[in-house]
């Protein structure tokens, strides 16, 4: 069985595995690089990193829509929850695992910061950790994150694939990722959060060449709307 990956652009991503539909930071009407609008997504499950609005931007709006889930920390659950009527939350926080239908989920931390658009605390920025149970495929989403010598852990289990950003300036850029992706050892990585504005723009094809020469993944870059398949 497949696990499906999709892209849409900045920090956006679509995990279709079995009859699940996961999407990762939902940033879609504002999203300059998307070739949808939220109310063409549809999902089961929200997993949002943190509180910054180019990551939370369209999860009340597909939720409430779709009935779907989010899964977030404890802070932005209580938020959507309070705020936008969200009905069906999973709060999480760092190192901490969840059973879901579609596998696990593990919150994994990530250096950053978390603030949600209304100026409210948005607790801890994160990553997740996919273990997923049609395909048995480990998938590690960084977010928006530095470069941290605990990756090492994360990928100590074995990856699949990681997604990280390559921006710069928010987040890592393409030199610490490359040493991010060392210490993952990843069978695939893909580059996100890059390109959405000029500040982030990045040569994301010079990036997989570096990927390819210096380490031992494969490197997977994507237009946003691009598919791939594990």
């Amino acid at each position: 069985m497949a696990t499906d990956i999709t892209w849409f652009g900045h920090g956006t991503w679509m995990v279709q595995t079995g009859p699940h539909r996961i999407v990762i930071d939902p940033f879609f009407n504002d999203n300059p690089a998307s070739p949808v609008k939220s109310s063409q997504v549809q999902a089961d499950f929200l997993l949002v990193s943190h509180g910054h609005f180019d990551h939370v931007a369209d999860a009340a709006e597909i939720a409430n829509r779709c009935g779907a889930t989010v899964v977030s920390n404890f802070e932005i659950c209580q938020w959507f929850s309070k705020q936008h009527g969200v009905k069906h939350t999973e709060s999480m926080n760092l190192g901490g695992t969840i059973d879901l239908p579609f596998g696990r989920v593990k919150s994994t931390i990530a250096h950053h910061s978390s603030e949600l658009p209304d100026g409210s605390y948005g607790g801890n920025p994160g990553g997740f950790l996919l273990m997923l149970r049609e395909t048995g495929h480990r998938i590690y989403f960084a977010g928006d994150t530095a470069l941290f010598l605990d990756m090492q852990l994360i990928g100590a289990g074995g990856l699949d694939l990681a997604v990280l950003p390559i921006g710069d300036r928010f987040t890592m850029g393409p030199d610490d990722s490359l040493e991010a992706v060392r210490l993952l050892n990843p069978r695939r990585v893909a580059a996100s959060h890059f390109n959405t504005w000029p500040p982030i723009a990045q040569d994301a094809t010079a990036w997989a060449a570096r990927v390819r020469s210096e380490t031992k993944a494969e490197p997977v870059v994507l237009e946003p709307g691009g598919k791939f398949t594990l």
